[in-house]
């Protein structure tokens, strides 16, 4: 039977998201409430520019008071799209003090300060959801949290910033640099005026925290993810790739150890094979590729960002809050039992893609594999090409630990007949 009385929500932030957000609860009401059981009602619009037009809202429901609004007491839920640190996190916290459950799309707040966050709402009996932190519509953390719970999850290998894959594959189909792809990509919208979060991997990372933590039942913080960005990866990168029939993604990364006595999580550019399902992701698409014992192997895939695929992963919380609110019960809270270590990068181990710029004479090539072997790094292949004295050469390793490369790719620096290093590459998905 439907409940008369709504459920009381409150939007803190009206820009894409949360504009979005209003809309679809004002358009699809009826149907929102036949899915929970109750009308939901939206009592406060918390915003920076209280003067600032907002279609569809009702102007006596906008106050620039954030905190008063989330004090309030009525409150039945709280959606928080306004972003950052704080006061997201003040905000958050005085929600749950004041009897309401919480919606989140900050994957920067929950990848740093996730534990706290769910300690808070376990105190106060209530919810904390967040699908709309990661690859906007796609649904992923209730399938990882929810769905797999009967599962071990060995590895999550994803996509997921859309602005830089759209960046990647535009360097790829088109041969175009980075800057070029980059002002495309800002041209079309697909990135910020800065651009720094997403193509130095803060973004990715921050994401890649809030996976590894599901999947592994494992506190994993910000901090402990290693990070690269992109902004190095060249044209020369994306043909020696093709010639190894690759291309190149950054990629998020997280792994439990073959021992499974440690994780890592990780963000960086990769070489992966063409006939890897992510190698397929096109434009500013994301997508997450899952392998666990008893499911063997998931791919998760479809927008990773916008106001309305966003919104439609804050809805869908939404939805799961309000009928846990009605029955009187919580959802699932952090799980964290199993306390793995997060190993530092050094230990990861993978293949890598190493070009080196050298002098064309002989005895170089013997020379930079003995390094390799001192250093136990073995090489699957090379590849030379010279002229007038100048040389390049393409090393591709097996497995090898992250410190024994950095080990041989410093004692390559010193060599007399190597000019430089031109790029260093992992090569993921194998």
């Amino acid at each position: 039977m439907m409940r008369t009385r709504p459920l009381k929500v409150a939007l803190l932030g009206c820009g894409v998201v949360g504009s979005e957000v209003a809309r679809i609860m004002t358009t699809h009401a009826d149907d929102l409430a036949a899915r929970i059981g109750a009308p939901v009602e939206l009592a406060g619009v918390a915003v920076r520019r209280p003067d600032k037009v907002r279609e569809g809202i009702d102007p006596a429901l906008v106050t620039t008071d954030a905190t008063a609004l989330v004090k309030r007491g009525d409150l039945d839920i709280v959606v928080e799209v306004i972003g950052g640190i704080e006061p997201a996190r003040t905000l958050i916290t005085t929600a749950f003090e004041h009897g309401a459950s919480v919606v989140s799309a900050n994957k920067a707040l929950l990848a740093q300060d996730g534990a706290a966050l769910h300690a808070a709402a376990e105190e106060h009996g209530k919810d904390l959801y967040y699908e709309a932190a990661v690859a906007g519509a796609i649904p992923l953390i209730r399938p990882l949290r929810e769905s797999l719970a009967g599962d071990k999850v060995n590895r999550v290998l994803g996509i997921v910033n859309g602005t830089t894959n759209f960046i990647l594959d535009k360097m790829d189909s088109t041969g175009a640099g980075y800057q070029e792809a980059l002002d495309e990509a800002t041209a079309l919208g697909y990135a910020e005026a800065d651009p720094t979060a997403d193509v130095e991997g803060f973004d990715a990372a921050a994401k890649a925290a809030i996976l590894a933590g599901i999947a592994f039942h494992t506190r994993v913080r910000l901090d402990d993810v290693h990070r690269e960005g992109m902004t190095e990866v060249t044209a020369a990168d994306f043909a020696s790739a093709k010639e190894m029939g690759c291309t190149i993604k950054l990629l998020a990364i997280c792994e439990r150890a073959e021992d499974g006595a440690s994780v890592t999580a990780r963000v960086h550019p990769a070489m992966i094979p063409l006939s890897h399902p992510l190698a397929s992701v096109r434009g500013a698409y994301n997508a997450v590729f899952v392998e666990s014992d008893a499911s063997g192997q998931l791919m998760f895939y479809g927008p990773g960002a916008g106001g309305s695929p966003t919104a439609s992963a804050v809805l869908g919380d939404l939805v799961a809050v309000g009928r846990n609110r009605l029955g009187g019960t919580t959802g699932p809270g952090e799980s964290a039992y199993a306390a793995l270590p997060v190993s530092p990068m050094g230990e990861v181990v993978t293949r890598y893609h190493i070009s080196l710029d050298v002098a064309d004479k002989p005895g170089v090539l013997a020379q930079v594999a003995t390094v390799f072997a001192e250093h136990g790094v073995s090489i699957d292949t090379v590849r030379q090409s010279g002229k007038d004295g100048e040389a390049s050469l393409v090393v591709v390793t097996h497995r090898a630990s992250d410190a024994a490369l950095g080990g041989t790719v410093e004692a390559l620096r010193k060599l007399d007949t190597v000019r430089g290093v031109a790029s260093i590459m992992r090569v993921e998905g194998e």
